[in-house]
C-alpha cells in the first residue's frame, strides 16, 4: 500500500482534465512508437512480474495443503461435533496430482516445480523427510519468483524511464525550436511564465506519468483483474465473500482523494497569497518603515499565513485519513476470510458445495492482501496520468501554432544589401480593426540616417519592427533595394540588419561571448575591435576578469549605459548594412553619455540607419526626421526646417529636447 505521505505529494497535483484524449494519446504514441522495442519489453516485464505476484499466494496454499497440513483428512476434525460421520475431504494438493488431470496455470506450475524429474510424494502417505524435502523445494521456488518479480519491476522502470527521457528530450528540442520560429506577435499574447511552465512543468508531468505512474497503474489494474480471476476460478463462493469489502474500499479511496485534491487546490491559492504578501512586504520595506506600517503589515501577514495553515491542515487531514481507512477495510476483509474459512474448517462443512481447506484459506488471505494493495495506488496515480495527457495537449498546442510571419515557398536569399529602404503606403494592425500605422510612406537612401520621433504609442517601434519582418504589414509594402521583404527569406534579411535596443539583453556569459552573440565565428581580435569602436573597453578593463568577466543575468552589475555600449559593440561586430537604434530614455552620467554618442556616430557611419531618437544630438545630425502621431507621419524634414514650421515637432522639441539643449550648454 502506498505510504500516506507519498500519496499526499501526488494528491497535491491539481487534476487538469485533457480535452481530446484519443488525439493526444495518438500523437504521444507516435513519439513513443520510435522506441517500440523498449515498450514491448516493458509490457512483457510487467505481465511476467504480475504473474509472479498472483502465483505466490497459490504456492503458499500448496505449501500448507501438501506439506504442512496435508489435505485429504480434516485437520480440525477433533473440533467438530460430528467427527465420526464426516467424510474425508478430497486432496487439494495438485502439485502431487497427475499432470494429465490438470489444466491451465496449475499444469504450468506443476511442471516447473517438478522439473528435473522430481516427484511429489502422496501427501496422505508421505514421510516427514519427504514433506521437508518438498517444502524446501517449494520455498526455493517461491523465493525465486519473488526475486524474479523484483528484478522485472526494476527492469520495467528502467526501460520506461529510458524511453521517457528520450521522448522528453525530443519534445523539449521541438518546443524550443518552435519557440524560435514563432513570431513576436505570439509572445505579445502569451506570458513567458506560461511558456516556461509548458517546457518544464508539463514535460515533467509527462516524465512522471510514463516513468512511474503509468507502469504502476497498468500493473495495478492487471494485478486486480488477475487476482480476482484466480480467486473466482479457485472457489467462487469464497471469492465473493472475500471481495465483499472491495466496493467500500473503492468508494473511500475516490472520496478521500477528491476531497484532498480540493483542499490542496485551496492550499495552493493560499500559499500564493502568502508569497504575494511576502514579496510585497519585502519590496516595500522602506515605505513600511518610513510610514510606521511594520506592525500592521505583520498582522496582515499573520492572517494570510493562518489561512494557509488552515487550508494545509484540512488537506493533510483527508490525506491522513485515506491510508488508515483502507487499512481498516483491509483488516475487515482479512477477518472475513479468516472467520468464514475457520468456521467451515472447524465445522468440516462445505461452502455452498465447495470444499474449504486450510491451504485455501491461506491462499485467499494472500490474495486479499494482493488485491487491496493497488487500489489506493491506482486512484492517486491516475491523476498524474490525466495531468500528463493535459500537459501533452498544452505542448502540442505550441507545436501546432503557425508562425504569423513565414517565408513563401519560392522565397529566395536576399542579396547583399546596399541600403535603399522604401515604405509604400504601409498600414499595420496588431489587433483586427485597431490600426497602429496608417498610410506610412518614405524612402531612405543608402547611408542616410532617419530619426523617428513622436509621443508614446505613435507607432515608432512598429516601423522598426516591420523592417526586419518581425511583423508583416497589413497593407502596403516594405522594400529593401527594391525587393519586397516578403519575397525573400527572413533569415537572409535579419543577417544584414543590426538592432540596438534601449533595453539591452545580456546573457549570463563572458563579456566576449556577449559581444560575439551576433557572430559566433568572430575571432577575439574582431571582438576587441568592435568593443573599442563602441568605446566599451574603458569600463571593461576595470572589471575583475576584464574581457573574460562573466556577467550576471541581463547584465546585472552594469549600468544601463554600460549595457548599451556592449549592445553597440555587438551590433558593430555583426557589421550590418541596415541599423536600427532605439536610444535609451533614462539618463546616464555625462561621460557615459558622450561615449555612447561617439559610439553611435561611428556605428551609423556609412549605414542606412533608423533611430528612435531620445537624444538631441541624434536628431540634429539626422538626414531626415519623421514625426509620428496616431500612426501617421504628420511632419518630415531636417531639424532646423521643422523648427521653423513651428508645428507639432516644434512643440515636441520645446517640451522634451529644449531642456537637453540648455543642459548641454551648461556642461560646455
Amino acid at each position: 500500500m502506498m505510504h500516506p505521505g507519498r500519496a499526499g505529494e501526488f494528491l497535491k497535483n491539481e487534476t487538469i482534465k485533457p480535452r481530446n484524449v484519443s488525439e493526444t494519446l495518438a500523437r504521444l504514441g507516435r513519439y513513443f512508437g520510435r522506441f517500440w522495442f523498449m515498450l514491448t519489453l516493458s509490457v512483457i516485464f510487467v505481465i511476467t512480474a504480475t504473474w509472479t505476484q498472483v502465483t505466490n499466494p497459490e504456492l503458499i496454499g500448496q505449501a500448507t495443503d501438501c506439506f504442512l497440513v496435508p489435505s485429504g483428512s480434516n485437520p480440525f476434525a477433533s473440533f467438530s461435533p460430528t467427527t465420526d460421520s464426516q467424510p474425508q475431504t478430497e486432496s487439494s494438493c495438485w502439485l502431487a496430482a497427475d499432470p494429465s488431470t490438470l489444466s491451465g496455470r496449475q499444469l504450468l506450475l506443476n511442471k516447473i516445480y517438478n522439473v528435473g524429474g522430481y516427484i511429489v510424494a502422496d501427501p496422505a502417505t508421505a514421510t516427514n523427510d519427504q514433506r521437508i524435502e518438498g517444502l524446501v523445494r517449494l520455498i526455493g521456488f517461491i523465493i525465486a519468483l519473488f526475486v524474479a518479480g523484483s528484478l522485472l519491476n526494476g527492469a520495467t522502470f528502467f526501460a520506461m524511464a529510458w524511453t521517457g527521457q528520450h521522448v522528453l528530450r525530443q519534445m523539449r528540442v521541438e518546443v524550443f525550436e518552435q519557440l524560435h520560429r514563432l513570431s513576436l506577435s505570439y509572445y505579445a499574447e502569451h506570458e513567458a511564465g506560461d511558456l516556461m511552465s509548458r517546457i518544464t512543468n508539463d514535460t515533467t508531468a509527462i516524465e512522471q506519468a510514463f516513468s512511474f505512474a503509468l507502469v504502476n497503474v497498468f500493473s495495478g489494474i492487471l494485478l486486480l483483474v488477475w487476482v480476482a480471476y484466480n480467486m473466482v476460478t479457485s472457489n467462487l463462493p469464497f471469492a465473493l465473500l472475500s471481495l465483499v469489502v472491495a466496493p467500500l474500499m473503492f468508494i473511500a479511496t475516490f472520496y478521500f482523494s477528491e476531497q484532498a485534491r480540493k483542499a490542496f487546490r485551496i492550499s495552493r491559492e493560499e500559499i500564493g497569497n502568502v508569497n504575494a504578501e511576502l514579496q510585497e512586504s519585502i519590496a516595500a520595506v522602506r515605505e513600511a518603515q518610513a510610514f510606521n506600517r511594520a506592525d500592521e503589515n505583520i498582522e496582515q501577514f499573520k492572517e494570510v499565513n493562518a489561512a494557509n495553515r488552515d487550508a494545509n491542515v484540512r488537506a493533510v487531514a483527508y490525506t491522513s485519513a485515506l491510508a488508515p481507512t483502507l487499512e481498516a477495510l483491509s483488516y475487515v476483509s482479512l477477518a472475513i476470510v479468516t472467520g468464514v474459512g475457520g468456521w467451515y474448517l472447524l465445522k468440516g462443512d462445505t461452502l455452498f458445495g465447495s470444499a474449504v481447506t486450510l491451504g485455501l484459506v491461506v491462499t485467499f488471505l494472500a490474495y486479499v492482501q494482493r488485491f487491496n494493495q493497488p487500489i489506493q495506488q491506482i486512484a492517486v496515480l491516475w491523476t498524474n496520468i490525466q495531468n500528463a495527457i493535459a500537459g501533452a495537449e498544452r505542448i502540442f498546442t505550441i507545436l501546432d501554432e503557425k508562425p504569423a510571419v513565414t517565408d513563401k515557398p519560392a522565397a529566395k536569399e536576399m542579396k547583399e544589401i546596399k541600403g535603399l529602404v522604401e515604405f509604400d503606403n504601409v498600414a499595420h494592425e496588431y489587433e483586427d480593426g485597431v490600426p497602429v500605422l496608417k498610410g506610412v510612406s518614405f524612402t531612405a537612401q543608402p547611408g542616410q540616417t532617419f530619426a523617428i520621433v513622436g509621443p508614446t504609442g505613435a507607432g515608432k517601434t512598429t516601423i522598426i519592427n516591420l523592417l526586419p519582418r518581425f511583423y508583416d504589414v497589413t497593407q502596403g509594402s516594405v522594400k529593401i533595394d527594391g525587393v519586397d521583404v516578403r519575397d525573400v527569406k527572413t533569415e537572409s534579411i535579419r543577417r544584414q540588419v543590426g538592432i540596438v535596443l534601449q533595453d539591452t539583453f545580456l546573457f549570463s556569459a563572458s563579456v566576449m561571448d556577449n559581444v560575439r552573440f551576433g557572430r559566433p565565428d568572430a575571432t577575439d581580435e574582431e571582438v576587441l575591435v568592435a568593443i573599442k569602436l563602441a568605446n566599451a573597453d574603458s569600463f571593461i578593463e576595470r572589471l575583475p576578469e576584464k574581457y573574460n568577466t562573466v556577467l550576471g543575468e541581463r547584465g546585472s552589475g552594469l549600468s544601463q549605459g554600460q549595457r548599451q555600449l556592449l549592445s553597440i559593440a555587438r551590433a558593430a561586430l555583426a557589421d550590418p548594412r541596415i541599423l536600427i537604434l532605439d536610444e535609451a530614455t533614462s539618463s546616464v552620467d555625462t561621460r557615459t553619455e558622450r561615449l555612447i554618442q561617439k559610439a553611435f556616430d561611428q556605428l551609423l557611419e556609412g549605414r542606412t540607419s533608423f533611430v528612435i531618437a531620445h537624444r538631441l544630438s541624434t536628431i540634429r545630425n539626422a538626414d531626415m526626421i519623421l514625426v509620428l502621431k496616431d500612426g501617421q507621419i504628420i511632419e518630415r524634414g531636417r531639424h532646423d526646417d521643422l523648427l521653423e514650421k513651428r508645428g507639432f515637432y516644434y512643440d515636441l522639441y520645446m517640451s522634451q529636447f529644449k531642456k537637453q539643449e540648455e543642459m548641454e550648454a551648461v556642461a560646455v
